[in-house]
């Protein structure tokens, strides 16, 4: 690791730190898919786990090193020996060097509270800790970080043993000194001013590890950059104990496309939300719509004003173009809306790019009628493209309810209740009537509806729900009240949103159910209008 003006090295600690976050946690092949994809998009440095913490973490650096990686190296981390002990005889120091990685990071007290209360040790023993381990692992040929551990408030409240630490490892030959806000709640003018005067003190690079708790880390861990540290740390999506950590998805767009400087492999950047997305889908976690760059909300436009702005410059209202984070825009439609977020949203959803005057009029007074009787698009595009497609009369139906009846049946105090569906629709002149169970009247709904269209479109097979949520939007009616349900569906490759809105929520769940089924069919139906393109003839 070297100083460089413009190359900021990366450090992903998801698989450490990021697994300490609350309902996070990795399985053994899910770390190494996921160290993998890190070291596709040119992170130079994985944290793989505390070394000799459990079995698990032992295997994974096993199974690891077998890989082939192109780019990143691995870290094994870990802290100091125990006080008033032998570096040599200490069993966490010995996992260090067991798992084989050529970097290892060790942890050290840069905070005399921790030294006095946590370790109970003297401010001699305390730099007598990092040097002997920081020099145990130089002499056995390992490449070595020392973790600065609340070096911050350290520094704030007694410079000199916080600055007596940093020496400690320097002096041991560690190969950079990490300054750590591990309490996460320095402002960044605190971070700048501290890092600049380690950056100058030492003749190791710097690096920089914050956590978020103030909600300030991206911006420390850049105001760090901008005093010389040469290498970020971070984790996907921001992961991490309490309030995360500095959010790499955040850090290192900023870095690349605000601050000009290198990081990641060339032509990364872009694949930065499918890396996101990738990370929340392993640890089985919602994606966070409104996360800076990657989010679905990041470029999403609401008021008139701002679509029609955006639509003639999308500079107006949008600090980086979507697509250089692999994002895209997204124009919502409500109440708010005026014509231009109608016309741009036709065409984000493929409707085409010229619509009269008046069938855009037409589309906005439908819209609106349907929000003031609690209908809400802004999470629903499928229902919003058939909205459009009814009014501008481009709407044919796949298929036509004749009827439906749902029976709910408890049988005995402490069996289940039993939801079973009956649907009767047309399809194709043909009249279709099935049953199915479900664990609910939505879910019993649902399959009686696949069964009634799969031997006419066998293609919504691989359609699946993965949300449904429901509001109250009158609760002062109590079990009259209106309901609003929102649908979130899939068929693996897109997703999309649809709304249902009744005084009767099985009502409100059907209009959802068979939005989400036709925008299905819709786009199948597209696809294969779609012209397809033949062999090129050669030149002659």
């Amino acid at each position: 690791m070297s100083r460089t003006d413009k190359r900021v090295l990366t450090y992903d600690t998801t698989l450490r730190d990021g697994a300490q976050g609350e309902g996070v946690s990795f399985s053994h092949a899910g770390k190494l898919r996921l160290a993998l994809r890190l070291d596709r998009v040119g992170v130079d440095y994985i944290e793989g786990g505390y070394a000799g913490s459990n079995r698990r973490e032992m295997e994974f650096f096993a199974a690891v090193r077998r890989e082939k990686l192109a780019h990143a190296r691995i870290v094994a981390f870990g802290s100091t020996r125990r006080a008033r002990a032998r570096v040599g005889s200490d069993p966490l120091v010995a996992s260090l060097l067991a798992v084989g990685t050529e970097v290892v990071a060790v942890a050290g007290k840069a905070w005399g509270l921790h030294v006095r209360e946590v370790l109970r040790a003297s401010r001699r023993e305390n730099r007598a800790m990092i040097a002997d381990t920081v020099g145990y692992l130089k002499e056995r040929g390992r490449e070595v970080f020392f973790d600065a551990e609340h070096f911050f408030d350290g520094c704030k409240e007694d410079p000199a043993l916080a600055l007596e630490a940093v020496d400690a490892a320097v002096g041991a030959g560690c190969d950079a000194v990490v300054l750590c806000d591990t309490n996460g709640g320095c402002l960044p003018h605190e971070v700048f001013e501290l890092t600049r005067m380690v950056v100058g003190r030492v003749r190791v690079p710097v690096a920089v590890h914050c956590h978020n708790d103030a909600g300030l880390a991206v911006a420390n861990t850049l105001e760090a950059v901008r005093a010389g540290a040469a290498q970020v740390q971070g984790t996907v999506n921001g992961y991490g104990e309490r309030c995360g950590n500095a959010n790499l998805c955040a850090v290192v767009p900023g870095l690349i496309l605000k601050m000009g400087r290198r990081c990641l492999a060339p032509g990364a950047l872009p694949k930065l939300r499918e890396l996101s997305l990738f990370v929340d889908d392993l640890v089985n976690v919602r994606p966070d719509p409104r996360a800076p760059y990657v989010g679905r909300s990041a470029f999403s436009h609401k008021a008139g004003q701002h679509v029609n702005a955006v639509r003639k410059n999308p500079r107006t209202f949008e600090h980086v173009p979507p697509e250089t984070v692999g994002n895209e825009r997204h124009v919502l439609v409500s109440e708010l809306s005026g014509g231009s977020n109608v016309l741009l949203k036709a065409v984000e959803l493929g409707l085409g790019r010229k619509e009269s005057a008046e069938g855009v009029r037409d589309v906005l007074e439908a819209l609106k009628h349907l929000e003031s009787r609690g209908y809400a698009f802004e999470a629903a595009d499928a229902s919003f493209r058939i909205l459009v497609q009814k009014v501008l009369k481009k709407h044919r139906s796949f298929f036509d309810l004749e009827g439906f009846r749902v029976i709910v049946e408890k049988r005995g105090k402490d069996q289940p209740c039993i939801s079973e569906a009956t649907i009767k629709v047309r399809v194709k002149d043909s009249r279709e009537q099935t049953v199915a169970e479900g664990d609910g009247p939505v879910h019993a709904l649902d399959g009686a509806l696949r069964k009634a269209l799969i031997r006419f479109y066998p293609q919504i097979a691989r359609v699946a729900l993965t949300d449904y949520r429901v509001r109250i939007l009158d609760p002062q009616e109590a079990t009259a009240a209106t309901t609003r349900v929102l649908i979130e569906s899939t068929d693996g490759a897109e997703t999309w949103g649809t709304v249902g809105v009744s005084e009767n929520i099985i009502q409100a769940s059907w209009e959802a159910l068979v939005d989400s089924m036709e925008y299905k069919l819709f786009r199948e139906e597209e696809k294969s209008r779609r012209p397809r393109r033949g062999p090129r003839r050669k030149a002659r």
